[in-house]
């Protein structure tokens, strides 16, 4: 933060002491010059040219009279002009709204309320999802944007925000209701990048494919961490299969992200290409999600460790994200290993601590946690109860040190005065190498209050139901068995959110309504 040298030592010290994401990739700018920063495949953008862009960008906010802690948005698809935002954002203070053009126009319209930005950017393909919004400039990306860097000058303002400061916001799904506003300090975004570089392999000039949407985590802030490293971050609007599968074949990459729903169509498009890879360091995400089979398949493919990450917006890649499984290695265990950077306890209901081995809801406290809800005093007074923030999923410890993904605590199906946990089906069902995906949800029931259905996709020719019954009745006790099966012809046909994840709740209304 600008500090006046008439301040006490004490104050200039804390200002000594702290560098932010605009900071370090000035610093890195200098050094890589004209290395390219930005790849679109049309076009590259060396670190010289992106840095003086998202120089003149935070010069035309502050010219609009935009003071730190306001807020300015993005509605895009990825695109250079996205991550010079973000660099603008860090650099004058303001806080990056990424709004999900998934959501539908009244989620969208939620979000822009519940923040209120003073600017929105927006594509001209996402310029239609949103009216006229109250006491917001809307600027369009493309000419009118160029217009407001044009007559500025390139250079970086002085430094103004500090380590708790606010700097993007990413919102939520919105499963359990209206979406909510995460805010990611400066503080969290240093230290996320720092746990990169300590537990993933993430070194100075390495390459990363964002193709997942720039309003989630896994694009927008590993994006920003490889820029301020130096590396080469390569744009792809949205799955863009083939261009995912050329660059795997011709760029060195730090980690392919593939999440579920277009695994497997990267994995036989890899495969018909017929091409080594070029090096990887990581391939792969949300191995729960995945069966063992597609994992073994994918690590073999691509010739590279399958990341077993476990993570959120909330804590970045943390608590337990720490297992890679060996090229070709099959996944009898999905058990993680602890991260760096973070202190965390399993607790029950009440909060107690759960004995060893026993199931409990992760507690955890760090450097990269974000800094609660925007506007949401209730939800952050609940989540962050007793200094630790909740994180809503349940984790079990096994005896080798590491911790196995029971379940989220909102999935839990109470079936009798029994407690089912949906993974713990959802992995058996896994275990045969013709379902790719399985979902296991809740459905009301007259005598036991709620039971559990599964929902799987499998390859062509599909298991019989009966298969699939009789593995589940060797490996789980009656209660937890399901009490009915459901095909789903294709993995798109799950409804999910922008991470790959299935959306729990449209499938319980839609096994509710079929009954």
């Amino acid at each position: 933060m600008a500090v006046n040298p008439e301040y006490s030592p004490a104050a200039l010290a804390r200002a000594a002491g702290f560098a932010d994401i605009g900071q370090i990739i000035a610093a890195t700018a200098r050094v890589r010059g004209p290395a390219s920063a930005l790849d679109d495949g049309s076009r590259a953008l060396s670190y010289t040219a992106f840095d003086a862009r998202a120089n003149r960008l935070a010069q035309a906010l502050l010219a609009y009279g935009l003071r730190p802690g306001e807020r300015i948005a993005v509605l895009a698809e990825n695109r250079f002009e996205y991550l010079e935002l973000a660099l603008a954002a860090a650099r004058t203070g303001l806080i990056l709204c990424a709004l999900n053009w998934r959501f539908a126009p009244g989620e969208l319209a939620h979000c822009v309320a519940l923040t209120a930005p003073r600017v929105l950017f927006v594509s001209p393909r996402h310029a239609g999802l949103l009216g006229p919004v109250a006491d917001c400039t809307t600027i369009v990306l493309g000419e009118a944007y160029e217009a407001l860097l044009a007559p500025q000058a390139a250079l970086a303002p002085l430094a103004c925000c500090g380590p708790e400061d606010g700097y993007i916001i990413l919102y939520t799904s919105g499963t359990t209701g209206a979406a909510k506003a995460a805010v990611i300090s400066h503080r969290a975004e240093v230290a996320r990048l720092a746990l990169g570089r300590i537990d993933t392999g993430l070194a100075p000039a390495d390459n990363f494919v964002a193709w997942a949407p720039l309003f989630h985590m896994v694009a927008l802030e590993h994006a920003l961490h490889v820029l301020a490293l130096g590396g080469t971050v390569h744009l792809v609007d949205g799955a863009d299969i083939d261009r995912i599968v050329d660059l795997a074949c011709t760029v060195p990459q730090w980690w392919l992200v593939l999440l579920p729903g277009m695994i497997d169509r990267v994995v036989a498009a890899m495969t018909r290409r017929g091409r080594p890879p070029a090096p990887l360091k990581m391939v792969g995400a949300l191995a729960d999600l995945v069966s063992p089979a597609l994992v073994a398949e994918t690590s073999r493919v691509f010739r590279a460790p399958y990341w077993n990450t476990f993570g959120s917006t909330e804590t970045g890649m943390l608590p337990f994200a720490g297992t890679r499984f060996a090229i070709g290695e099959q996944p009898r265990s999905l058990a993680k290993a602890v991260n760096s950077l973070h202190l965390f306890k399993l607790v029950d209901s009440d909060d107690q601590e759960v004995p060893a081995g026993e199931p409990g809801e992760v507690a955890v406290r760090g450097p990269t946690l974000f800094s609660g809800y925007w506007r949401a005093q209730a939800t952050n007074a609940e989540d962050f109860r007793g200094g630790w923030f909740h994180l809503g999923d349940v984790f079990r410890a096994a005896p080798d040190g590491r911790y196995d993904y029971v379940d989220r605590v909102k999935y839990l199906i109470k079936t009798g005065a029994e407690n089912v946990y949906p993974a713990e089906i959802e992995r058996v069902l896994l275990q045969d190498p013709r379902v790719l995906e399985a979902v296991v949800v809740r459905r009301p029931d007259a005598r036991w209050g709620e039971v559990p259905v599964a929902l799987v996709c499998c390859t062509s020719p599909a298991p019989e139901a009966a298969e699939l019954f009789a593995r589940c009745r060797a490996q789980l006790p009656g209660y937890k068995q399901p009490k009915d099966l459901r095909f789903v012809a294709s993995p798109d046909d799950f409804p999910r959110s922008t991470s790959g994840k299935i959306q729990r709740q449209a499938l319980e209304g839609w096994v509710r309504d079929s009954t």
